[in-house]
């Protein structure tokens, strides 16, 4: 099927606040809409939950993207084939993405709406980072055929198990042999759907506790899920 991308109309996240997130000894600062939840009840969002079942819950800092924010920082980059390029898939905000940016990798911010680009954009800006990114419109359901990365990216991609297909043959079709996937998710059922689909098709899939939260406040817990596409599969895929 065609790609079909979205614009969240930006009179609607006009109004914004900057957060200050802190991840082990990194500070980050990010800007997001102050009221993300009077969006559900605009017509252009029932206009286009209507016409492609979406929702525009970029503009809100999840939970997972703290925990995903944590394991790419965490993560021992300096063993990966350098330069590392990375994937964020669903960006939003843009938190995961800057937590690479911080580690040193190259990044590409893609997500189905062009605002959450736009914010996502600004946010490496924001915090120090005028280059070193680029932003992709990307639907997954739409896979691109032309382009591998060593590493994948996203965070609590897997909201409504009719995702999860597309998903796994988004991640089949973007990572490279050899590559790693990094996948934030707090526990929902279609995550193990996810790992069950990865897994038949010869990846595989590690799961390991994640947990994140604001400093003094509630701590939600999760998984990271670690893909590993191994050569062959690359071969096959390749034939």
């Amino acid at each position: 099927m065609p790609p079909r991308f979205h614009v969240t109309p930006p009179e609607l996240v006009d109004e914004t606040v900057r957060e200050t997130v802190f991840i082990d000894d990194y500070t980050f600062r990010i800007e997001r809409p102050t009221d993300s939840d009077r969006l559900f009840d605009h017509p252009w969002v029932r206009s286009a939950y209507a016409a492609d079942e979406y929702v525009p819950h970029w503009p809100t800092l999840w939970p997972s993207a703290r925990m995903l924010a944590k394991a790419v920082l965490r993560e021992p980059w300096g063993k990966y084939p350098q330069p590392v390029h990375v994937l964020e898939i669903g960006c939003g905000l843009g938190l995961a993405g800057i937590a690479c940016l911080a580690r040193g990798l190259r990044v590409t911010f893609s997500d189905v709406d062009e605002t959450a680009l736009a914010f996502a954009a600004a946010n490496a800006r924001l915090n120090g980072y005028p280059a070193g990114f680029r932003t992709q419109l990307l639907d997954f359901r739409a896979p691109p055929d032309d382009v591998k990365y060593p590493v994948v990216i996203g965070s609590d991609l897997m909201y409504e198990e009719r995702l999860v297909e597309p998903l796994v043959e988004l991640f089949d079709a973007v990572l490279a042999p050899g590559g790693t996937c990094l996948i934030a998710d707090p526990d929902r059922l279609p995550a193990r759907v996810f790992r069950w689909q990865l897994e038949e098709i010869g990846y595989s899939v590690t799961p390991e506790f994640a947990r994140a939260g604001e400093p003094g406040g509630e701590r939600t817990k999760g998984t990271i899920y670690r893909v590993k596409r191994n050569a062959e599969r690359g071969m096959r895929n390749a034939e």
